[in-house]
């Protein structure tokens, strides 16, 4: 399986708007909230624990609903405040005062954003369908607010005679295209269809997300006799037991869903109707005619998006997604995709015949699936390279390959340094929490560590932040990574592959983009960013998982200490370039189908989802029945759940920013701590505070190149 860019792409990344292990800091700001509120529940006051960190051990179910509505209830008491000012509208009582609001609401909605995604209930599940309408409805009183919008575009006119800073310039700007794009331009009756579309569009989004979470568990592959199983490890086997006895299964065996088409165990099952059990569970797990089945819902949700575009001036809804991203149009974003696919397909092609060729030496009278590609694939590697998973794993410990790799890399490049603590309170017993010492040793930040899957997780991988860093309220960050890495039966270690190893590189690059944030203002701060930027600086972390020192420092096999051996690595290495073309080719395809659902017109019916699907793929020349999409229509919590709407392209977009950036790197010296800090002042802490074009062609020397991924990709 493909080394490197494998599961990075089940990334996304959710985006919202004293004790005696830390020395006290005035890291906490004056909270503007003016209502007097019971001090009972816990948002209703900033944190008074370090870094204003969540304090867990007090926040209950119940705290969440009367915290958003009391949250909404003062940021509209705030807007009124700053709408009937009637002075000048300037910086300070505008812009400045903009950022300021909503303290109680931005501190709950973040919180309340990492449990349902990572820790939900039914109760929370409930609050998170009854709230998405209310949150839409919140900030649609206030970006199409007539008299606050009068007032940006008046300060907007004259900016250049501010004489401000270029951060605080760009945040007058930032206010002025986001209250455009929202619609603050439309008339009355344009504004309030806008609403309906926006609530309604809201509530469906937070079924979906529901919905998927019960399509996936009730998707798992339940075994009651283990031979069915044969292929797996004892480790996995013991996982998988383990699994099903936290399901109240005795005597069975669970393999749990992961959100992409392919499921890992696919690999190794050696029997074909298993294999097939499990292909077809995850393939059709939101489409089975019962109450998880997401079809209805995301044709509604595509429906909507076109009607909303072109209320809003746009021919369809990529192209009012796009209008801020790099790529800027939907026409550029295809022509980047078109570049891709021969190269892409003419590669899986020939990894296909391979395949079958293979297939025919060994089980004759078998045609190709997609439930036999990466058995086989994992078969003809091993012929190929001599390289079996089982002799990779035990090198790859999670513990060691956090601390001795992910935060040793992040210490050889930028100084800093991680002290895991134990007195911060967690919302899971399994995540760990961790203070960031900066190369001076001053607190940088807080980094909370969410590593296994439970079925009440969703699924992939992400980076976010309970507390966002901004010089203006007095707040540093704090940010958590989340995985869906199996738990290993008690007492044993948790064992990754390298595309684990891969995806914990990657994660942590959202974490450092997060840790390194140095702005003024909380909306301009850290990851808050296009998306076809914010997968750059992961992508880009991806790189250290193999470069020698690093490597040699983390991957030490957990019986007998040794270090891996460079056999073993070159193996590693030769491989990483196998079956680039499946994997290639199935991103692709998830990212057209995302472009085919978000370039409809309002003009057009809504579709039937496998119809429209199916289609969209032949016509683009993507039609593959043996390499199935990375994410089918029905469960893309990407585009459907996540904000990753006419944006899963970023993914391959900002591979081409990374591999480029990386390469500067091997050209300049490769890892060391100027070119760290180089990358850290001129990527990681400038936020959304500059062009994005610009941020790289300052540290690169000139225009994204897209040779350097096709290098790394085999696909020259």
């Amino acid at each position: 399986m493909n080394q490197k860019f494998n599961l990075m792409f089940i990334c996304f990344i959710a985006f919202s708007f004293m004790s005696n292990n830390f020395a006290q800091e005035s890291n906490t700001v004056k909270d503007t909230t003016k209502t007097v509120v019971s001090s009972q529940n816990p948002f209703f006051e900033s944190s008074t624990l370090p870094f204003q960190a969540p304090p867990f051990d007090k926040i209950q179910d119940k705290d969440f609903r009367p915290a958003f509505e009391k949250g909404m209830k003062v940021q509209l008491e705030e807007i009124k405040e700053i709408a009937d000012n009637p002075e000048q509208p300037t910086f300070e009582n505008t812009f400045a005062a903009l950022e300021k609001s909503g303290q109680l609401l931005r501190r709950v909605s973040l919180v309340f954003n990492a449990v349902t995604s990572a820790n939900t209930d039914t109760v929370l599940q409930k609050v998170q369908e009854e709230i998405a309408p209310k949150l839409a409805a919140h900030y649609d009183a206030i970006f199409l607010n007539s008299k606050l919008f009068k007032k940006v575009d008046s300060a907007y006119a004259y900016r250049d005679e501010l004489k401000l800073d270029n951060e605080s310039q760009k945040l007058i700007t930032y206010y002025y295209d986001k209250f455009v794009h929202a619609g603050a331009k439309l008339s009355a009756d344009d504004k309030v269809k806008l609403k309906k579309m926006n609530e309604e569009e809201a509530t469906l989004i937070a079924k979906f997300i529901n919905k998927l979470l019960g399509a996936t568990k009730a998707g798992a592959l339940i075994a009651s006799d283990k031979s069915e199983l044969a292929g797996l490890t004892t480790a996995e086997l013991d996982a998988a037991s383990q699994a099903a006895s936290e399901r109240g299964l005795s005597d069975k065996w669970m393999i749990p869903l992961q959100n992409t088409t392919q499921q890992p165990a696919l690999q190794s099952l050696e029997n074909r109707e298993t294999r097939k059990k499990l292909f077809d569970n995850s393939w059709n797990r939101a489409e089975k005619n019962d109450e998880n089945d997401t079809r209805a819902v995301i044709e509604r949700i595509a429906k909507i998006r076109a009607d909303k575009a072109k209320l809003l001036g746009f021919s369809n809804y990529a192209g009012w997604v796009l209008e801020n991203q790099m790529a800027k149009t939907a026409e550029a974003v295809e022509e980047f995709l078109a570049k891709l696919v021969p190269a892409t397909v003419s590669n899986e092609q020939k990894e296909a015949a391979d395949i079958q060729t293979f297939m025919d030496e060994t089980d004759k009278n078998i045609k190709l699936q997609p439930w036999d590609w990466n058995y086989y694939a994992e078969k003809l590697r091993k012929a190929r390279f001599n390289l079996e998973e089982d002799q990779v794993k035990p090198y790859f410990v999670l513990d060691n390959v956090l601390e001795k790799g992910v935060f040793y890399a992040a210490h050889e490049l930028y100084g800093i340094s991680f002290k895991e603590v134990h007195n911060i309170p967690v919302y899971q017993k399994d995540v760990r929490v961790f203070e960031v010492l900066d190369n001076d040793g001053s607190q940088l930040a807080l980094f909370y560590g969410d590593y296994f899957k439970r079925d009440n997780k969703s699924g992939g991988a992400w980076m976010d932040n309970f507390v966002l860093q901004s010089k203006l309220l007095g707040t540093k960050p704090v940010v958590f990574n989340v995985t869906n890495f199996i738990k290993p039966a008690p007492g044993k270690p948790a064992l990754l592959s390298y595309d684990d190893v891969t995806t914990l590189f990657h994660e942590f690059g959202h974490a450092l983009h997060g840790i390194f944030a140095d702005q003024e203002y909380p909306s301009l701060s850290g990851t808050y960013v296009p998306r076809d930027f914010v997968e750059f600086p992961s992508q880009f972390n991806e790189h250290w998982a193999l470069y020698p020192s690093i490597l040699q420092n983390y991957a030490i096999n957990y019986k007998t200490g040794e270090p891996i051996p460079k056999e073993l690595v070159d193996k590693i290495i030769k491989a990483n370039l196998f079956n680039q073309g499946y994997d290639f080719t199935e991103i692709v395809e998830a990212a057209d189908l995302d472009m085919a659902w978000h370039t409809l017109s309002a003009d057009q019916p809504e579709q039937n989802s496998d119809e429209f699907e199916t289609a969209s793929l032949k016509k683009d020349s993507l039609f593959i029945p043996e390499v199935p999409p990375r994410y089918r229509s029905s469960y893309f919590m990407h585009i459907w759940g996540n904000g990753y709407a006419a944006g899963y392209y970023a993914y391959l977009w900002s591979e081409m920013l990374d591999d480029d950036a990386y390469d500067w790197f091997l050209n300049n010296g490769g890892l060391t701590r100027e070119n760290g800090d180089r990358f850290r002042k001129m990527i990681l802490s400038r936020g959304a505070t500059a062009d994005y074009n610009e941020i790289f062609r300052e540290f690169t020397g000139h225009n994204p190149r897209i040779e350097p991924m096709l290098k790394d990709r085999g696909l020259e």
